[in-house]
């Protein structure tokens, strides 16, 4: 019998692809993401910290 629950952070993982479909991670782009596919808030702070340490990291 198989289980209708959503496997661990599979709607993070999801999140994470709306968000590089739709442009510039912004802070209120990841609150839309965070409400569309019901992030935990850990994950949309996760998604927060991520894409904040994404722009300071230096240009190759």
């Amino acid at each position: 019998m198989q289980s209708s629950v959503t496997p661990p952070h599979d709607n993070l993982r999801r999140a994470v692809q709306w968000l590089s479909d739709h442009g510039p991670a912004t802070p209120e782009t990841i609150e839309q993401a965070s409400i569309r596919f019901d992030l935990s808030p850990e994950d949309e702070q996760f998604l927060l910290t991520h894409f904040r340490q994404d722009k300071h990291d230096p240009e190759p």
